[in-house]
């Protein structure tokens, strides 16, 4: 079995593209380790190998193309000799069992990327297409089926490419700490960073028993969902209670959803310097809550002593929403349990604080030392593609 797979925006690296084709092949081996699997990455196209019969690492190279970010798409190739022969046998059997399924027409598109091939595309196509034209009626504009043909060292013939995750091979861009709710959002903000490539640790602020160890266990699966992704992660669980008693015992009601933004942030700067993050990212989208506001973000960013990250910033709802059903996320995000966010919330919170506002708050807080303790006895959670999740240690 054969299994190609498109390269997207790979292509339009200039000298250093083999750094990050050698990562993507290296990414793909993670995913398929323990398989018979052959890997080879060429002139914009990763192929993946096993044997015909191989049911099982079948299943797992099609997991790994439906999560490797970096591809555009994928198919399951039939491949054949460089022959017109060949390649019109290849299309005709592909043709019949489009037909079983119920299409009734079909297009041909054929690349030629063997310039040495005697046939070019259009000729490839008018020649495939002859015995099909028995059992489907071509349609050009808008056809039931299309059947690819490429012609490269060897010739693959497929349909249905599969969408895939686009973007850049995970582990290129350097490492970001995830502020990971249990709701919609953070989880999407997590996967957009990771298509640009980069790797992400979680942090999960936990306040039991005011939220619920069924709460925790969202943020594990939804952590978990990440990992697919991006091959492996960390999920940190911060004991958060006594930092969000005192901000109720302490801060002005109006405030204490702020306060506590503030207080989280100052924790993910610890936690960030610990991990070797270089920038924090947030579930954050402009006026979606009341801390949402432009105003205090700004407050939340002047605490933030890394570069801090918003990659749904300009995004609405729906948008994040369909983001979560292809990640797979949805289901699990609106699970009724809820985070510490939501707990406390001020009837009128306030809209438009100010740094100097909130750090006057803040300071007579006096929660610097139950920050450095709920630092201490974070929950580690190591999160992989290919495993079960494992509790870990400093």
């Amino acid at each position: 079995m054969t299994y190609l797979a498109k390269i997207g925006e790979l292509t339009l690296k200039g000298s250093n593209i083999q750094e990050f084709e050698n990562l993507l092949k290296h990414n793909t081996a993670k995913y398929l380790e323990g398989t018979d699997a052959k890997i080879a990455l060429r002139a914009g196209r990763l192929y993946i190998d096993c044997e015909d019969n191989n049911t099982q690492a079948a299943e797992k190279i099609e997991f790994t193309l439906n999560h490797l970010i970096g591809i555009t798409g994928w198919a399951k190739a039939t491949v054949c000799e460089k022959t017109i022969e060949d390649i019109s046998r290849a299309v005709f059997e592909i043709a019949k069992t489009e037909a079983e399924r119920g299409c009734k027409t079909f297009k041909i598109d054929a690349r030629r990327a063997d310039k040495s091939f005697p046939l070019n595309s259009y000729q490839i196509c008018c020649e495939a297409a002859g015995d099909v034209e028995s059992i489907m009626k071509v349609d050009v504009h808008n056809p039931d089926t299309i059947i690819y043909v490429e012609v490269r060292e060897r010739c693959f013939v497929y349909t249905e490419s599969n969408q895939g995750c686009r973007g850049l091979p995970v582990g290129c861009s350097g490492k970001g700490l995830l502020l990971l709710s249990g709701g919609l959002d953070s989880p999407v903000a997590g996967y957009r960073m990771l298509r640009r490539g980069m790797k992400i640790e979680c942090c999960y602020f936990h306040s039991y028993p005011y939220t619920s160890e069924e709460a925790k266990q969202k943020v594990v699966t939804l952590a978990q969902k990440l990992a697919y992704y991006g091959i492996q992660t960390y999920l940190n669980v911060i004991p958060f209670t006594e930092v969000q008693m005192k901000i109720k015992e302490k801060a002005p009601e109006a405030w204490s959803t702020l306060m506590l933004r503030v207080c989280m942030m100052k924790l993910a700067n610890r936690l960030a310097h610990r991990c070797n993050a270089k920038c924090i990212i947030t579930g954050e989208s402009v006026g979606q809550v009341a801390s949402q506001t432009i105003e205090n973000m700004t407050v939340t960013e002047h605490f933030a002593e890394l570069p801090l990250l918003r990659p749904l910033c300009g995004m609405d709802k729906e948008e994040i929403i369909k983001d979560s059903y292809f990640i797979d996320t949805y289901e699990t995000s609106i699970l009724p349990y809820e985070d510490c966010c939501v707990l406390f919330s001020p009837r009128h919170p306030v809209l438009r604080g100010t740094a100097e506002q909130a750090q006057e708050i803040y300071n007579s807080l006096e929660v610097d030392d139950l920050i450095e303790k709920s630092y201490k006895e974070r929950e580690i959670i190591k999160l992989t593609v290919n495993g079960e999740p494992v509790k870990k240690t400093e």
